[in-house]
């Protein structure tokens, strides 16, 4: 099995790529439609990799809680979706996806408030720079 920060760097590798793709995309179309055919393209290819994967099992048998939480997960990253797509047809992705990025920042701050997750100093020291350096990208 492949480790997971192989995926966590290919994670980085594309959501770069999308900051590029997404603003050229949005250059001549509302931003809410843009991410309406995002989405619908995700949605076919997520939906074509579980049934090649013979992954799919019926919704109705899997744990409640897990599927509470991730409607949840869906919904804030519909928000976060429309958020990028609006402030990258408005804004330059140069400035745009690093102040996206403090998302590192608040998932980290949210794991440590409902997760219990410890932050060692290292992690703290990456923390506070990205923060660093989305402020200084902000005032430039």
């Amino acid at each position: 099995m492949l480790n997971w920060k192989i995926f966590a760097i290919g994670s980085a590798v594309f959501a770069g790529l999308t900051a590029v793709l997404a603003k050229i995309g949005v250059r001549d179309i509302p931003s809410n439609l843009a991410t309406l055919i995002r989405t619908i393209i995700i949605t076919v290819f997520l939906g074509l990799l579980v049934i090649v994967r013979n992954e799919w099992s019926n919704p109705a048998h899997l744990d409640r809680k897990c599927l509470l939480f991730l409607v949840m997960s869906a919904i804030t990253t519909g928000i976060s979706w429309l958020c990028y797509y609006r402030a990258l047809q408005n804004g330059p992705a140069s400035l745009v996806a690093p102040i996206d990025k403090l998302s590192v920042v608040f998932a980290a701050v949210f794991a440590a408030l409902f997760l219990g997750e410890r932050l060692n100093m290292s992690s703290f020291l990456g923390v506070s720079l990205i923060t660093i350096g989305a402020v200084i990208i902000v005032l430039k």
